[in-house]
């Protein structure tokens, strides 16, 4: 049996959804970056994997680094070595949903973080990106309760120094036009801080 099948096997007998979703973005990204694509975890996964689970995004953001496109053949052919089902842009794989969004769109400065797992490292969103985008989805285009709780939620890790961040670089990309936010993101960051101190 191959590395590729020893893995997925691990994978598909991983019953924490979690430790699933970390491993099965470790073995697409190395199968992907074997072939020359190098992918980064983003959206809801991001907030998922930072957040260590108290978010569950239910599937598997991934967007490309490279300018050129992905083949659509070659990522049918790379996600048929994971039994994948589907595509050609999200295929079923060990319970989990895997998305292939496109280009990285990234404003920040500070880098992707890095996470080791059983199958392989991946790249992560910056966390201070993940923030100010959680924070623009929580009150655009509409105010929403849902989204507002998951960037609290990473929010919550932030402020803890669970998962530390660059402040001045969240407030740079809250200012930026693209997003608009400084004033929503405060609000938002005061009322995290004050259920942290009611929690103490």
């Amino acid at each position: 049996m191959d590395k590729t099948a020893q893995q997925l096997r691990d994978i598909e007998a991983t019953p924490d959804l979690l430790a699933r979703a970390l491993k099965l973005s470790g073995l697409v990204t190395r199968l992907f970056g074997e072939a020359g694509w190098d992918l980064v975890v983003v959206g809801g996964s991001a907030v998922e994997f930072y957040t260590e689970g108290a978010y569950m995004s239910g599937d598997i953001d991934l967007c490309r680094r490279t300018l050129a496109p992905i083949p659509m053949r070659q990522a049918q052919e790379l996600m048929s070595r994971v039994g994948a089902t589907g595509g050609p842009r999200s295929w079923k794989v060990a319970g989990l949903f895997v998305d292939l969004l496109g280009l990285l769109e990234n404003e920040a400065v500070t880098p992707c973080r890095m996470i080791r797992t059983p199958c392989g490292a991946i790249s992560v969103m910056p966390a201070e990106l993940a923030v100010v985008e959680r924070s623009l989805l929580a009150f655009y285009p509409q105010p929403d309760s849902d989204a507002r709780n998951v960037a609290k939620k990473l929010l919550a890790v932030c402020l803890s120094g669970e998962t530390p961040v660059d402040w001045d670089e969240i407030r740079r990309l809250a200012r930026l036009p693209s997003f608009n936010v400084e004033r929503e993101l405060d609000g938002l960051c005061n009322e995290v801080k004050r259920e942290i101190a009611g929690q103490a």
